[in-house]
């Protein structure tokens, strides 16, 4: 099953292409929302976990739109792991710095992280980006790409499209429900976003 995933082009319909983006984008995000909550554990001291994203669930939106990036721009790649993890280097490094720069120069010095607060930041710029966030997402690229992509395609083939699509599509929209809602819609009407409701009910919350 590996060689053919490696060797053949995958032959997949709309429905089946859409389930495997839509489980992607949760997946990658949840991923995402994993590593941040271990690495701020440690970046303070073990003492307590923290935390983090925007959102009531555990779900990440930059770490979706990066997983996306890597896949479409390394998939044709995959029989070369070297130029995998170098892409997604360069893609995901691009991403966060542009990002970081963006929300900080465009909205008043907003930050959602800052690497200039934290450990292991070697390599940082303007604390948008350091050696270690895109030497971990070179690394994650790796595991989407050699991981996550083959057992995505394998249950696109084995499972019926109709079921994957309905539990993809529900899955997918209830996660952007949750980012959209904490995004745009409770700053409009001004309604508790989920950094105060877990913070009033004392989960510590890290918010650059």
């Amino acid at each position: 099953m590996y060689k053919k995933y490696l060797d053949e082009k995958p032959k997949f319909d709309l429905s089946q292409k859409i389930s495997i983006i839509f489980l992607m984008i949760v997946i990658s995000g949840i991923f995402g929302w994993v590593y941040e909550f271990i690495f701020y554990f440690l970046n303070g001291g073990c003492k307590e976990f923290y935390w983090r994203g925007g959102n009531f669930l555990p779900w990440i939106n930059i770490y979706a739109y990066g997983a996306l990036g890597i896949y479409f721009l390394t998939f044709k790649y995959r029989k070369s792991p070297i130029k995998v993890f170098l892409l997604g280097f360069i893609i995901c490094g691009l991403l966060e710095f542009l990002s970081g720069y963006v929300m900080y120069t465009f909205f008043d010095g907003w930050r959602c992280w800052n690497y200039n607060t934290e450990i292991w930041n070697f390599g940082n710029i303007g604390g948008f980006v350091c050696l270690r966030s895109v030497t971990f997402f070179g690394i994650s690229g790796l595991l989407l790409i050699y991981g996550i992509v083959p057992i995505l395609f394998w249950l696109a083939e084995k499972v019926n499209k109709k079921v994957l699509l309905t539990i993809s599509s529900i899955l997918l929209a209830i996660i952007l429900i949750d980012d959209l809602y904490n995004l745009i819609f409770a700053r409009i009407f001004n309604t508790p976003r989920a950094y105060d409701v877990y913070s009033k009910n004392g989960m510590p919350y890290v918010k650059s």
